[in-house]
């Protein structure tokens, strides 16, 4: 039979007249003039009853102290059972727990901390590991034992028939590393997708900043292509004076730091001074004593230029 089926509708009677005992108890249970007024009573069962009480406790508006009394069948002295603080209807609550992977948001990954990746993630796919490698003792397959023979006969002395047909442990791994493909899982579909929605949203076209721009990442020099698939879509600014400097831009965004939106004119530069050296002035030590008259110029007056 279920609890609720159990629970007497109307409380006992001498548990309900046990206001003293269950105040008590829960000023016992909280701090000095926390328990406030009585708040009620509710029938938990037979001969079970619990009193609420007004929490007065500072933070915990609406919170009632619960104090649950009974009483033995055919007995009466009413005891207590436990003391409990519960919010009330209107109780002040803390938000609804969010695990740490649906509250992490960009941005909040510091110095220092360490990010787990779920191993059903779904922007991660397997890749190439080298797991997979058979073991030096492992029977070749028929046609990696022809490809073996027709690639080895030729460099190799002897028969085709003596030629080894294991594969050499290691090699597809080590030409796999090389070309950087030997990693556990790589970039899914899933994953390069709601990467570039997640770029393009915040430099792409339908930026503010875009809007204005007079022209497109495509035709900057400061834009930096970068590889793979998404290099068709994107690349990196490398401009210092842009906002996004050292960000992944769509190719249709732009700013008003384009390479090419605003070239500045070379400053004027003057022409050199000519110096005639194949010409004599004559110039005049003194002026003439009349200030009306024309200087002397005569042959005396250069000589005596050519004198001092």
């Amino acid at each position: 039979m279920s609890a609720a089926t159990t629970r007497s509708r109307t409380p006992d009677r001498l548990c309900a007249e046990a206001v003293d005992l269950a105040r008590a108890a829960a000023e016992e249970a909280a701090a000095p003039g926390v328990v406030g007024e009585h708040a009620g009573l509710v029938s938990e069962g037979d001969r079970v009853v619990t009193h609420f009480f007004e929490c007065k406790e500072p933070g915990y508006r609406g919170w009632r102290w619960a104090a649950t009394v009974a009483r033995a069948s055919r007995a009466k002295i009413v005891t207590l059972d436990e003391v409990v603080l519960l919010p009330g209807p209107d109780a002040l609550l803390a938000p609804e727990w969010v695990p740490w992977s649906e509250r992490l948001r960009p941005g909040d990954l510091g110095p220092g901390d360490l990010l787990p990746t779920d191993q059903e993630d779904l922007r991660l796919e397997p890749g190439y590991s080298g797991e997979e490698e058979p073991p030096p003792s492992s029977v070749v397959s028929a046609e990696m034992a022809e490809l073996a023979e027709a690639e080895d006969a030729d460099v190799t002395p002897g028969t085709p028939a003596a030629q080894p047909t294991t594969p050499s442990r290691g090699s597809i791994a080590a030409v796999a590393e090389e070309l950087g493909m030997r990693r556990a899982r790589v970039l899914s579909r899933y994953g390069l997708h709601v990467a570039a929605d997640r770029w393009e949203e915040s430099f792409g076209p339908k930026t503010a900043m875009a809007q204005a721009a007079p022209a497109t990442c495509m035709t900057c020099g400061f834009l930096n292509p970068i590889g793979g698939s998404l290099g068709q879509a994107f690349g990196i600014c490398a401009n210092e004076f842009s906002p996004a400097d050292g960000r992944v831009v769509s190719l249709a965004y732009g700013c008003g730091g384009h390479s090419e939106a605003a070239v500045m004119p070379k400053p004027p530069q003057p022409a050199l001074p000519v110096i005639d050296e194949t010409r004599v002035d004559p110039f005049p030590l003194r002026p003439a004593r009349d200030s009306g008259s024309v200087p002397d110029t005569s042959d005396e007056a250069t000589a005596e230029l050519g004198h001092s």
